[in-house]
C-alpha cells in the first residue's frame, strides 16, 4: 500500500474512483500510488467512447474484455485510474476523458497542471 497519505489534487482525502470495474494500481478502487507505480496511475478518468477509441488506436485497448486477466473491458461512463502521461497525451490530442478531481491523486500534478485537470472536470 502507499506510504504517503492518499490525497487528491486539492490536498483532501482521496475519494474512491471505481469498484465496478475495480481500478487502481493496487486494484483497491482508488487511484493510490507508490514509487513502484512508474506509470503514475493517478488520474480518475470517466471513460468516453472517444477516449476508448483513442486509447485503442495508440495501443492500449481498454474496451476489449480480457477474461484471462479478470478484465471485463471498459465502457463509457466507467471510472478508471489512468496513467497521468496517457491522460496528458490524450489532452494534447483533444481526446482526454473527463476527470473526477476528488478521486485524482495529487501525484498527477507532477505531470498535469491543475488548471488543465479543472478544465476537464466531470460534472
Amino acid at each position: 500500500m502507499p506510504k504517503d497519505p492518499s490525497l487528491n489534487v486539492y490536498g483532501d482525502a482521496l475519494a474512491p474512483c471505481s469498484t465496478e470495474p475495480l481500478t487502481g494500481y493496487f486494484r483497491n478502487g482508488a487511484c493510490d500510488t507508490c514509487a513502484q507505480d512508474t506509470g503514475s496511475h493517478t488520474v480518475c478518468a470517466v471513460m468516453t467512447a472517444e477516449f476508448l477509441a483513442y486509447s485503442k488506436y495508440v495501443g492500449n485497448d481498454l474496451s476489449t474484455p480480457r477474461p484471462e486477466y479478470g478484465f471485463a473491458g471498459l465502457k463509457p461512463g466507467d471510472g478508471w485510474c489512468l496513467c497521468a502521461s496517457r491522460w496528458m497525451q490524450a489532452a494534447e490530442e483533444h481526446a482526454a476523458p473527463l476527470v473526477n478531481l476528488s478521486a485524482t491523486h495529487k501525484r498527477a500534478l507532477e505531470i498535469i497542471p491543475l488548471e488543465l485537470l479543472e478544465a476537464n472536470a466531470a460534472p
